[in-house]
């Protein structure tokens, strides 16, 4: 056990300040005036548009004014073509059609991220805006939460040994389980069938990461899960996850509209 948690850690430190050392992180401007569907010729015909508007203000000639009018309608139109071929383009182009969808959506109605962010909660009575409080009454909330739905979902003792549960359960309880070991190529198929994924746990690692980086970490990997299957316990390290509130439901201020979604580790 020792030896495999030595071994954990030397491995998870290795790979963290491999992946941090070429992939640092850095500052990004956001720019939320881009907009991709905006080509060179349509940018032209915008600053036309304004020097035409310019003189369209203190024209009085009918037919420069219908013009101008005419300019404006086709400009727009084309504008629409542009933007409705971009998107169009995204979602041609993406694995996760559904998910693509969602976000061009939610950017068009400006409703993106407008979930995560829990500027105050309700609590007692009172609208807290400290994020310190409001995460750790998020800690207390959920967890008698899942524990009384599955009391009343089956009416069990769950502060019962489980494993005398089991003894009472099975007529003939196995005493021996053994695991084949697994090999290299099983668990370089197991990665390959991840989705490619960027969202990520503790250790930053996504899917993605992880299916490129696997020719180097094949052999280490499988000398891990080996022995994790010979010594028959799991190391804690790779039970750690992030626990992010997710509102399901209209108002953001109550604990009882959101719903817990667990980021796990890849590995």
């Amino acid at each position: 056990m020792i030896i495999l948690m030595i071994f954990l850690i030397f491995f998870s430190d290795t790979y963290l300040r491999i992946f941090q050392s070429c992939f640092p992180i850095k500052k990004k401007t956001n720019f939320s005036n881009f907009k991709p569907w905006l080509t060179h010729g349509i940018k032209i015909s915008c600053a036309n548009k304004k020097k035409l508007y310019e003189t369209f203000k203190c024209s009085k000639d009918p037919s420069f004014n219908l013009y101008y009018k005419k300019y404006c309608k086709i400009l727009t139109s084309t504008i629409e073509a542009s933007k409705r071929k971009h998107y169009d383009n995204l979602i041609t182009k993406s694995i996760n059609k559904t998910k693509t969808t969602w976000n061009i959506v939610k950017t068009i109605t400006n409703k993106r991220n407008s979930q995560n962010k829990i500027a105050s909660m309700n609590i007692n009575n009172h609208f807290i805006h400290d994020p310190d409080i409001i995460a750790n009454s998020f800690n207390s909330f959920f967890p008698p939460v899942a524990q009384n739905f599955t009391q009343e979902l089956s009416g069990n003792d769950f502060t019962q040994d489980p494993i005398r549960i089991l003894n009472s359960n099975i007529l003939k309880p196995t005493t021996l389980l053994h695991f084949n070991p697994t090999s290299t190529n099983e668990i370089n198929r197991i990665i390959q069938s991840l989705k490619t994924k960027d969202s990520h746990g503790y250790d930053e690692i996504s899917s993605r990461i992880l299916k490129i980086s696997t020719p180097c970490i094949l052999s280490p990997l499988t000398y891990i899960f080996n022995k994790v299957l010979y010594s028959g316990i799991f190391p804690d390290r790779m039970k750690f996850s992030i626990i992010k509130p997710l509102c399901k439901k209209r108002s953001t201020k109550e604990f009882e509209n959101y719903r817990p979604i667990s980021l796990l580790t890849v590995f």
